[in-house]
């Protein structure tokens, strides 16, 4: 089979070969899968350079989630087991990790709708515990992790304020359905949001950026707000003001959705019904902005490392999941992401709802 190996750490355009190997061997408890999609995510990046909190054994497949086959002929969606990660013909995973892929999306946006979705399922509704009527900040609103997020706060009844960078991005932001879209680049975060909440500030703040995002959202969270440490993607781990949490009476949550797989499994079930729900009600659709070859798997990560890209980046590594008028472009992803942000406005209010 052919798959994307990395021999040593670096960028991922420099150390991702695509090699030909033989299929993984399934260990105990684990399925062989043969890939349809695998979704792009920033960790692909940093498992490259070698700078993830996961550090397989050289060499490995980067792709860390899938929509696949099983060899009894299921079509799942799955958090990939490494060393041998989704951007190849066949994957591994662990049996505990798959889950059915939502008959209503395609390959790609099946592969899509797994890890960035549970991130802000569980940051949204587990943590922050976010109201009907409440505001909602995302920074990065146009990427992969953010989008989701945006859905699911207009799902939950939330007014949302969407932070990117660049006239593109923005563009995107409004398709998703944001209330209020800040341009980092032109606009000073902190006013735009006080001007948009009256003075009050954001009472949930989504940050998978870190760095001056962060510095932006404690001065613009509410009172009693919650600010969601999603992850770092400026490269930037910031150091919270503990006295400024107590004197704004604010709350700093942290979010490792993974230990939810391995503390409580059962939640990760319950939380994925409820977006595969969700889904065929039209409140949540990936933004799935590109479908690539899986020849060009290692430009598509090393765009996403690049923060050049809006969206989801899918590697279709045997043709398929694009069924006729399936997106394919920027221009057309933004078209289908304003129809399920207008579907989202009117949706669940909240965790209760969703059950």
């Amino acid at each position: 089979m052919q798959a994307w190996r990395v021999h040593r750490n670096g960028e991922p355009s420099e150390v991702m070969r695509l090699e030909e190997t033989d299929r993984p061997a399934p260990g105990p408890g684990q399925l062989l899968l043969r890939v349809r999609a695998a979704n792009v995510n920033f960790p692909d990046a940093l498992l490259c350079r070698g700078h993830y909190q996961v550090r397989p054994p050289l060499p490995f497949t980067p792709g860390v989630e899938v929509c696949a086959d099983t060899e009894d002929g299921r079509r799942v969606i799955a958090t990939a087991a490494l060393p041998h990660g989704g951007l190849a013909e066949y994957a591994l995973a662990d049996e505990a990790d798959v889950l059915p892929a939502p008959g209503t999306l395609d390959d790609a946006e099946a592969a899509a709708l797994h890890i960035g979705y549970q991130t802000g399922w569980f940051g949204l509704h587990r943590r922050a515990a976010l109201r009907a009527g409440e505001t909602l900040l995302v920074h990065a609103a146009a990427g992969g992790v953010g989008s989701a997020a945006v859905q699911l706060g207009k799902a939950a009844g939330a007014r949302v304020i969407g932070v990117v960078g660049g006239p593109g991005k923005a563009a995107t932001a409004r398709a998703l359905g944001c209330d209020t879209v800040v341009d980092r680049h032109t606009d000073d975060i902190v006013t735009a949001v006080k001007d948009a909440t009256g003075g009050r500030g954001a009472d949930v703040v989504y940050d998978p950026v870190g760095g001056p995002a962060y510095a932006a959202s404690a001065k613009c969270v509410a009172f009693e707000g919650r600010i969601v440490v999603v992850g770092f993607a400026a490269g930037d781990v910031p150091a919270p003001a503990l006295n400024h949490a107590l004197v704004k009476n604010y709350a700093i949550l942290g979010l490792h959705w993974g230990l939810y797989r391995q503390k409580d499994p059962a939640a990760v079930r319950r939380c994925h019904d409820i977006l595969t729900e969700y889904a065929a009600k039209g409140l949540i659709k990936p933004l799935v902005s590109e479908r690539v070859a899986l020849a060009d798997a290692a430009s598509a990560v090393q765009r996403v490392a690049d923060g050049t890209t809006t969206g989801r980046l899918a590697v279709l590594p045997t043709g398929s999941g694009t069924p006729t008028g399936a997106r394919t472009t920027g221009a057309d992803a933004d078209a289908g992401a304003a129809a399920a942000g207008a579907a989202g406005t009117g949706g669940a209010t909240g965790e209760g709802a969703a059950r």
